[in-house]
């Protein structure tokens, strides 16, 4: 059982960076695949980032690569997301995920468990 906790969202201007954090619990966090997605209002949840357990294999969604950066300090159990040149159509609520396996990290299913969400608001 892994629990994971969220936090970095806010209100950024257009141009802006933000790093968000996810803090994950058990003694086992190395071994999980990470992942973060985001969902804006009437849309679906949609692939952001993903990272090995390891850290070294990475996997970025084509909307964000060259923008976003995520890395993970298995020491500290957590899983970051680093923001720059953020754009309004960032602007989403912010989920992280934790997958035991390194298959099809794109996709929601994938994933055993999910954080509450931190909300990311980039304004024009």
């Amino acid at each position: 059982q892994v629990q994971l906790v969220e936090s970095g969202g806010g209100l950024v201007q257009a141009g802006g960076s933000l790093r968000l954090s996810c803090a994950g619990s058990g003694r086992t966090f190395s071994v999980y695949a990470m992942g973060w997605f985001r969902q804006a209002p009437g849309k679906e949840r949609e692939f952001v980032a993903a990272i090995s357990g390891s850290g070294i294999i990475t996997n970025y969604a084509s909307s964000v690569k060259g923008r976003f950066t995520i890395s993970r300090d298995n020491a500290k159990n957590t899983v970051y997301l680093h923001m720059n040149s953020l754009k309004p159509e960032d602007t989403a609520v912010y989920y992280c995920a934790a997958s035991q396996r390194w298959r099809s990290v794109t996709t929601t299913a994938e994933y055993d468990y999910w954080g509450q969400g931190t909300q990311v608001t980039v304004s024009s």
